[in-house]
């Protein structure tokens, strides 16, 4: 599995953004896909999770509430819509898959086995 990040971006305080991942091989549509977020100076951090099918989601506490993530396996892509974004949320968000599981959500990253590049989301304030 391939995967490339993007929609990233400048974006006021307050508004909002979608990312996108779009991602090659047979088995995207099987398997757990997360979006992680690195701020610089920090260590990776979940974002958001979907199971295979889209019937199940995660969400970190922080993206709670603002964060929608979505697949389209017909497309092979993932989405994650980021509205009332604040200046925290400035960060490079990663997608990745988790090869091993359909429906069970890990929030760690090392379960995730295929990376995305990566996509800068800038927030001002």
């Amino acid at each position: 599995v391939q995967l490339q990040a993007s929609g990233g971006g400048l974006v006021q305080a307050g508004g909002s953004l979608s990312v996108s991942c779009a991602a090659s091989g047979r088995t995207f549509s099987t398997v757990v896909m997360g979006w992680f977020c690195q701020a610089p100076g920090k260590e990776r951090e979940f974002v958001a999770a979907i199971s295979w099918s889209g019937d199940r989601k995660y969400y970190a506490e922080s993206a709670k509430g603002r964060f929608t993530i979505s697949r389209d396996n017909v497309k092979n892509t993932v989405y994650l819509q980021m509205n009332s974004l604040k200046a925290e949320d400035t960060a490079v968000y990663y997608c990745a898959a988790d090869k091993d599981r359909r429906s069970l959500i890990v929030t760690e990253s090392y379960a995730y086995d295929y990376w995305g590049q990566g996509t800068l989301v800038t927030v001002s304030s």
